[in-house]
């Protein structure tokens, strides 16, 4: 009897995810290997409660408006599994749930933490000699993941902050006064999108004229050093700066004593506003912070093809690791030049990606701390190339229904 297959996503959406949901279902689908293709509601919570949809039958039509459909047609989940050590009657269920329904593959789609699912799932069907084909496919507007030269969902976001920013600058331009914006830009750990700013810049516009990135010590005096030296030379100053800027004790800047997350993470906001009040305080001059949070997450409108394309290729390729027999992997871009740009797909052990993050090397920010090299514009440029096509209804962007995320039970 043919096996079957389930795929979910999990963690933060973006506006390439379904793109790789896309590929999976069309990959599953034309190779023949598999007799139905499950969705999971809600990642692997949605996999625990058997909350899944039928994607076995859907045509092209439904693939090409699925890649082009942000945040994330399935549904997602902020759900850590215990180790193995502590609690293994997770696992025992989860398997048993793959069992019941003959499942052969599971493809999650998520970023470091969903990584981190994929590896202990790997470890649990290695220790019980289970041969299910379990593959990660990645994604994260952070571009954090290591092992790979960058992330689907970045791209977009990365084209959205830029395109923003730029509009940001005409706004600012008009008037004839000393001003100050500051930018607030995801980026707990790992400044690439806030680097990404840079892209705003053209022939006539230097904005964001400060870059300020959470891999280098960030000092108040400093930044207003710097900004009081830019309002004097260019009058109207844009700032970037990530969520994650930390002084040289690795302490926040931010307005908030905030928690931690589930996995650890800090919960941060308020840099930009911590910013904005130091500004008016030491130069009191107009100042305002613009916390950009989860708009540049799922701009469909703004998404780069580049971004979109590699997305589908990433959850196609997810398939053809597992029908060549591999598991515990996650799928892998490598670039192989700028100019032209040109890059491969390949795999590399999941274990060695859970749980670690990618910075951006010191050497592509300036010695000066705000701002960042050629190498980091050249590194993003093909990243944020081409645009997609954009379906309308009444003149507002039209998406799937993704009704089905209200409600529970099996499809």
């Amino acid at each position: 009897m043919s096996k079957n297959c389930i795929v979910a996503q999990s963690g933060g959406p973006t506006a390439a995810i379904n793109a790789s949901l896309a590929g999976v279902v069309a990959a599953a689908r034309d190779f023949g290997i598999y007799d139905k293709i499950y969705g999971a509601i809600h990642g692997i919570q949605g996999v625990l409660k058997k909350h899944f949809l039928d994607l076995s039958d859907k045509d092209d039509v439904f693939i090409q408006k699925l890649a082009r459909t942000p945040a994330m047609y399935l549904g997602s989940c902020r759900f850590k599994l215990p180790d193995m050590k502590d609690d293994v009657s997770m696992y025992e269920e989860i398997f048993s749930i793959f069992e019941e329904m003959n499942i052969g593959a599971f493809f999650y789609i998520g970023g470091n933490d969903s990584m981190d699912t994929v590896a202990k799932l790997s470890a649990y069907a290695a220790s019980i000699g289970n041969d299910i084909r379990i593959i990660g496919v990645p994604k994260t507007i952070d571009n954090d993941l290591i092992m790979t030269d960058h992330t689907p969902g970045f791209g977009s976001a990365a084209k959205y902050i830029a395109s923003s920013i730029r509009e940001i600058a005409y706004d600012t331009y008009i008037y004839d006064l000393e001003s100050v914006n500051i930018i607030e830009i995801m980026g707990r750990d790992a400044g690439w999108l806030t680097a990404a700013s840079v892209l705003a810049r053209n022939e006539f516009s230097l904005a964001p004229h400060l870059i300020y990135l959470p891999e280098v010590a960030f000092d108040k005096e400093q930044f207003i050093t710097d900004l009081k030296e830019m309002v004097k030379k260019y009058k109207n100053v844009i700032v970037a700066v990530s969520e994650g800027i930390r002084d040289k004790d690795g302490n926040y800047i931010s307005a908030t004593d905030a928690a931690a997350d589930k996995f650890g993470h800090a919960q941060l906001s308020g840099a930009g506003k911590t910013l904005e009040y130091l500004v008016k305080e030491k130069l009191g001059i107009k100042v305002r912070s613009v916390e950009v949070n989860v708009l540049q997450r799922c701009a469909g409108h703004m998404a780069s093809m580049t971004d979109l394309t590699e997305s589908f290729l990433s959850g196609k390729h997810a398939v053809v690791l597992a029908k060549n027999g591999e598991s515990a992997q996650m799928v892998s871009l490598h670039r192989l030049s700028n100019a032209p740009y040109t890059y491969e797909l390949s795999n590399t052990p999941v274990s060695e990606v859970a749980n670690q993050a990618k910075e951006v090397p010191v050497s592509w920010i300036t010695p000066d701390h705000h701002d960042v090299t050629a190498e980091m514009i050249a590194y993003l440029k093909p990243l944020v190339a081409g645009e997609v096509p954009t379906d309308y209804a009444d003149g507002i962007a039209d998406y799937l229904d993704v009704s089905h995320l209200t409600k529970v039970g099996c499809k």
